[in-house]
């Protein structure tokens, strides 16, 4: 299992994960090496390896798909952050979900924090389909180093936050011109930037991802179609593949469209729980009544959506 730590995090946040995981072993390197608590578990400095003493074989570990993969952390703005624990099989489901058009993720950039967990789009979905990851440089990318890392690399898909879209597409609209597909959200994803990028990249089709890292990246994904003729805010589109969502009342009742209700998720990216919290993991990872099968979760998002005349 790795729980990926970032260098930027507080001392206090790498003290409780490393604390909260019982982690046995930190793999880092010269630069971040500091960051660490002088309490911290054994820690192996990459640069600092002796010629000679790579492993040169595969370690015999044998990992089914209910293993756990990773642990991320919440970002803790409401409170400790929580270690969500998710699994090889949710990773899987993500990295070969028919969604991400095999032709399109030929090249895709890897720029976000391990620690964020967007980078599981941009590691697994180049690699276990035969795509390239092509891997930013250490640290921040401003504008003009994502225009020159994207045009000069050829990226064909990418991962934006909403946020760093909208300013992509105020300054530097023509880093997209030569992408495919650009996924984006996090935050609200915003129709005046969109109709921008249709206008400026016409081979450029802008994807509306949305999902909780409790659900694996992405739960619902709305590839936004051409010309841009909805509101302000795109929408969240429609569930990802193997995937199930739900508006439902406080009673757990399906709302009708045009109703606003609570968000559930069921299906293959709804991760195992939160590490060593059972009791929160029972109030958000909850029986799934409409499920296909008996005993099946669904996760509570408490975000507030509803179904438009378009579902």
């Amino acid at each position: 299992v790795y729980v990926p730590l970032d260098a930027r995090y507080p001392a206090d946040r790498i003290r409780h994960v490393l604390a909260d995981t019982g982690a046995t072993l930190v793999v880092t390197d010269d630069a971040s090496q500091p960051q660490l608590p002088a309490d911290a578990a054994d820690v192996f400095v990459i640069d600092s390896t002796p010629e000679g003493e790579e492993q040169r074989e595969a370690p015999g570990v044998g990992v089914r798909s209910g293993d756990a993969a990773y642990v991320m952390y919440t970002s803790g703005s409401t409170g400790v952050p929580k270690g969500i624990v998710v699994t090889h099989r949710n990773v899987a489901a993500l990295a070969l979900d028919p969604r991400f058009d095999r032709s399109v993720h030929q090249r895709v950039l890897l720029h976000s924090p391990a620690a964020f967990d967007a980078s599981t789009y941009e590691l697994w979905v180049p690699l276990l389909s035969g795509g390239t990851v092509v891997v930013a440089l250490a640290g921040d990318l401003d504008v003009a180093a994502l225009h020159h890392t994207i045009t000069t690399q050829s990226i064909t898909a990418l991962w934006l936050t909403s946020s760093l879209l909208n300013v992509v597409a105020e300054h530097a609209v023509d880093a997209l011109s030569g992408v495919r597909e650009v996924w984006t959200g996090g935050e609200a994803v915003s129709g005046a930037t969109v109709q921008r990028l249709h206008e400026a990249c016409p081979g450029l089709t802008v994807v509306d991802g949305y999902g909780p890292t409790e659900t694996t990246t992405f739960a619902t994904h709305h590839p936004v179609p051409r010309p841009y003729t909805g509101g302000a805010t795109v929408p969240i589109g429609r569930p990802m593949a193997d995937t199930r969502v739900y508006v439902l009342d406080a009673h757990l009742r399906p709302v009708p469209p045009q109703v606003t209700g609570e968000l559930y998720v069921a299906g293959a990216g709804l991760a195992r729980g939160y590490l060593n919290k059972p009791g929160m993991t029972a109030e958000r990872f909850v029986a799934d009544p409409y499920g296909p099968e008996p005993g099946g979760r669904m996760y509570r998002t408490g975000d507030l959506v509803r179904a438009n005349a378009e579902g």
